[in-house]
């Protein structure tokens, strides 16, 4: 049996050259690419063809969530496992709504890491056990709040001091798109500005 293509997609060097040394002893998983950014990774991953994909859950140009409804589209047999050192994160969450099949610490023993990816190859979600609790009761402010995930993620970016041009930059989105979902969030939260609306998400625990 030909063994599982691995893919990886982070932007730090030592990371990706990490994963493949950690997988070299693996014979039943071998690395056939990997990719610095999230839109290297989809232009990539249809001619790579992984059985799965590791992905870094912090990439420079785009969201987790917008790489991981990507790649499920150009690649939709592979397996997507998000990869942070983040395991508070609620990124992580918003991952695994998009469609990804797992998450892991970059801290896992090796043993650990291929433990998981062979579990999530058979179908399993696997999330690392030591990924802390929280991220549901974010879901739950989340649902509450009647914020879109969109919404959601620019007023996070907001919150982050970013521009409109940047989070238009960081997401993808035209920047009327991103005054458009900022003013659907201040009016859902019930604020006139974006420092009184990232007050009140803080407040009902969305930041």
């Amino acid at each position: 049996m030909s063994p599982s293509r691995v893919m990886v997609v982070d932007d730090h060097p030592v990371v990706r050259d990490g994963v493949a040394l950690l997988l070299r002893a693996e014979p039943s998983l071998v690395v056939v690419g990997a990719a610095e950014s999230g839109r290297t990774a989809l232009e990539r991953a249809p001619g790579l063809r992984p059985d799965l994909v590791l992905l870094d859950l912090r990439l420079p140009d785009m969201l987790a969530p917008e790489v991981v409804a990507g790649l499920r589209a150009a690649c939709p047999l592979a397996k997507v496992v998000v990869f942070t050192a983040h395991g508070d994160h609620h990124g992580v969450q918003a991952a695994l709504d998009a469609g990804a099949h797992g998450a892991l610490l970059k801290d896992a023993a090796a043993t650990d890491l291929v433990a998981a990816l062979r579990r999530v190859l058979r179908g399993e979600r696997v999330s690392d056990p030591r990924m802390v609790p929280g991220t549901e009761g974010r879901g739950a402010a989340l649902a509450r709040s009647g914020l879109t995930r969109r919404e959601y993620e620019v007023l996070r970016l907001a919150a982050q001091g970013r521009t409109n041009p940047e989070i238009a930059e960081t997401t993808g989105l035209a920047r009327n798109t991103v005054k458009t979902y900022l003013q659907s969030a201040l009016h859902k939260l019930g604020a006139r500005n974006r420092v009184e609306a990232i007050g009140k998400a803080s407040e009902a625990g969305l930041l």
